[in-house]
């Protein structure tokens, strides 16, 4: 979604929240002429994020993922290319699956040699654009709901791997509760990569802190590095530095 234009963006997310409509229902919705919406809706299924039916299209991502994508897009975009920042050519990394962490793949081009290993399938239109990275893509069963592989499989696999930085996500933060998720199967993938590399870095925006996702993933003080916007307040950024995590806002 980041790559796409407003109205495209627009169409999926109308899609997404009713996939009934059809190409009369968009170019009414959109102001434009049929003409222009069916030929929107053509273009969105080459690029892989519609699928065409008679009389209109379904999303090719489930809605919440075209959610969360749509949400803080620009604040995202900026703590991906910061942690993206971190990366130096010959590195070996780690990427959770989540929205804020897929946008990372795409700030790596231009990197040299880099050894990446992931779960998630948002990264591969941006990987492969990259011919310089070697993708380590793990197995297990697929959950589409956050575009990533995950069970018994994928925690096998990750564990083959070492690496010198892992990027994750997460639905809540706090001191008191840590890093939460509301997916127990994301809690596990991210606690593996947490053993498994040197560096672990927290990519958030603001809008995670004080929440309490279902399941915890690890404590706070298990995090070397925090990348948030400026949205995160001086209270909570004084907090999380007392738990010995390094914080960049960007």
């Amino acid at each position: 979604m980041d790559n796409l234009k407003d109205r495209e963006r627009t169409i999926v997310r109308l899609l997404a929240e009713d996939p009934l409509l059809t190409v009369n229902d968009l170019s009414e919705e959109l102001g434009v002429s049929v003409v222009t919406a069916r030929s929107d809706m053509t273009t969105l299924a080459e690029k892989g994020y519609l699928v065409r039916i008679r009389g209109g299209a379904l999303p090719a991502f489930h809605p919440e993922i075209i959610a969360r994508q749509q949400a803080h897009i620009e604040e995202k975009r900026r703590i991906a290319k910061a942690a993206a920042d971190l990366v130096g050519d010959g590195d070996s990394i780690m990427i959770e699956s989540g929205t804020t962490t897929a946008l990372i793949a795409r700030f790596l081009l231009g990197k040299k040699d880099l050894k990446l290993v992931s779960d998630s399938t948002l990264i591969l239109p941006y990987v492969r654009a990259n011919p310089m990275i070697s993708l380590a893509f793990v197995g297990g069963i697929f959950r589409p709901a956050t575009e990533s592989m995950v069970g018994p499989v994928t925690i096998a696999e990750l564990s083959q791997f070492h690496v010198d930085i892992a990027f994750i996500g997460s639905d809540g933060v706090s001191v008191e509760h840590g890093l939460t998720t509301n997916f127990v199967e994301a809690a596990e993938v991210s606690r593996t990569m947490a053993r498994h590399c040197e560096k672990t870095v927290l990519t958030v925006d603001s809008s995670k802190f004080g929440k309490r996702g279902f399941t915890q993933v690890m404590p706070l003080d298990e995090v070397d590095i925090l990348i948030t916007d400026g949205g995160i307040t001086e209270d909570m950024r004084a907090q999380v530095e007392a738990c010995g995590v390094t914080v960049v806002v960007v």
